[in-house]
């Protein structure tokens, strides 16, 4: 293979979370974007001894199974991956990546692992909670776009009014915010934040929805740059006929140069700045900002796995209700209250101040008294901690668990930890040091939040077996 060339294979195999390979007549190729069965035409990029990289140049044939996208912007748009693959054959796929990343941890050991396969999301369609749209255009100098950005650019956005993994509310509110600052951008009234410049007034919609009530936040998030009277924007949104109920229409400031949605002054409009959700019995007050798992139905499973792995171990009586419980990188709480019926204390500590000041609420209009959370970073507030805990649960960022945190924790020696994974391949990194510390993994299980995207969750189970 030569640099530039320009070949055809067969997809094999996709490991997590993107990487395909090709196999061609002259070798295995990584590339990315590309799904398990498909023929493919591929541009190589690197020429390494034992592979090649090569980017996708178009897919020759779909495999026999392929199904037709339900989504009439997949492919455009960056957001799902797997709209044309059968759902059985995704949950495959993601079971068949995380066994492929924890196959290492298990060989290491000699304790059987009891491998659960992967939990089915309740919902396929609709299940997204919250949404962050962008402002811009697909192409430069083009009409307003509002929507997702475009697959493989940081710039151009493509407008998903028909996006599936979200309901027709979402739909609606984001066809009638287009609809209303259209105009207004043709006419050269009103700008959207171009992020090369570092111009421009609007920049983000926000949406969130209870699934359990149907409440509606609705938040416009803009820079200081233009000043804009927005009774016409709330009162376009008021006129729809929705399924759920707009209980709050915000106005939030952020002149971040960063692209994410940061607060920086937020007005209400129309309502309040909040509403409640429901999950496993309990109540959670929800903000523009509050971190959520963004599948509520699915969320449930992976809450429940949780709390049935602990409560197998009472039931064994190998653990006592009368323990201290740490749930570190806690968030807002959620799990600290779905285990807190079954332990004397609960202790959460999550590095975000608004997310520990919400579990605080949360715990209170839950009425548990017995959840302690403190804000700061793990790795600094062990110190001062002066319960001791007899069980661990982690539920880490993205990128795992920093190794002089991990030392900290396995240095404790609870006997069991449970360990919640968002990226597996951090998860396998993080294995790597509990199982030089003495732990072994018990169960593990795959839960799949997120259909039709390349993300997938993992709860292990983990034993400390030697000193």
């Amino acid at each position: 293979m030569k640099k530039k060339e320009i070949i055809e294979g067969i997809v094999k195999r996709v490991d997590f979370p993107n990487k395909g390979i090709v196999e061609t007549a002259e070798g295995k190729v990584v590339v990315k974007g590309v799904l398990p069965d498909q023929k493919v035409s591929v541009q190589i990029q690197k020429v390494r001894k034992d592979r090649a990289e090569g980017r996708l140049v178009e897919v020759l044939e779909e495999p026999t199974d392929a199904i037709e996208s339900p989504c009439i912007h997949f492919g455009k748009c960056g957001g799902c991956s797997y709209l044309t693959m059968p759902y059985v054959k995704e949950l495959g796929l993601k079971e068949q990546q995380v066994r492929a990343l924890l196959k290492p941890a298990m060989d290491r050991q000699s304790e059987r692992v009891n491998w659960e396969g992967i939990k089915t999301s309740p919902v396929k369609f609709a299940y997204r909670n919250k949404m962050e749209f962008t402002f811009g255009d697909e192409v430069m100098g083009g009409p307003l776009c509002l929507g997702m950005h475009k697959k493989g650019s940081f710039y151009d956005i493509v407008t998903v009014s028909g996006c599936r993994i979200v309901d027709d509310d979402y739909r609606a509110i984001l066809s009638a915010t287009l609809d209303y600052f259209s105009p207004m951008h043709a006419n050269g009234e009103i700008s959207f934040y171009h992020r090369m410049k570092q111009t421009g007034y609007l920049r983000h919609l926000l949406v969130r929805k209870a699934v359990r009530t149907g409440d509606i936040l609705v938040d416009l998030i803009t820079t200081t740059q233009e000043q804009h009277d927005l009774t016409g924007f709330k009162d376009a949104l008021l006129s729809l006929t929705l399924d759920g109920r707009i209980t709050g229409i915000l106005h939030t400031q952020n002149d971040s140069l960063a692209d994410a949605v940061i607060d920086e002054g937020t007005e209400i409009l129309y309502g309040q700045d909040f509403f409640y959700e429901h999950l496993l019995g309990l109540k959670f007050r929800i903000t523009p900002f509050s971190f959520f798992q963004t599948n509520s139905l699915s969320a449930e499973v992976l809450y429940q796995t949780v709390r049935d792995y602990i409560k197998s171990l009472y039931d064994q009586k190998k653990i006592s209700k009368d323990g201290v419980i740490y749930d570190l990188y806690s968030g807002t709480g959620t799990i600290s209250q779905l285990l807190a019926p079954v332990a004397n204390k609960v202790i959460g500590v999550e590095i975000v101040e608004e997310a520990v000041e919400a579990a605080k609420e949360n715990a209170k209009l839950n009425h548990l008294d017995n959840c302690e959370f403190i804000a700061g970073d793990v790795l600094k507030v062990l110190d001062d901690i002066q319960d001791k805990p007899d069980m661990i649960i982690l539920d880490p960022p993205r990128d795992g668990i920093n190794p002089k945190a991990l030392s900290k924790i396995i240095d404790y020696g609870v006997q069991y930890m449970i360990y919640v994974s968002c990226k597996p391949t951090s998860l396998a990194r993080d294995l790597e040091i509990l199982q030089e510390n003495g732990y072994v993994m018990s169960r593990a299980v795959a839960v799949d939040q997120f259909p039709w995207t390349n993300h997938v969750e993992t709860v292990v189970l983990l034993t400390k077996t030697t000193a």
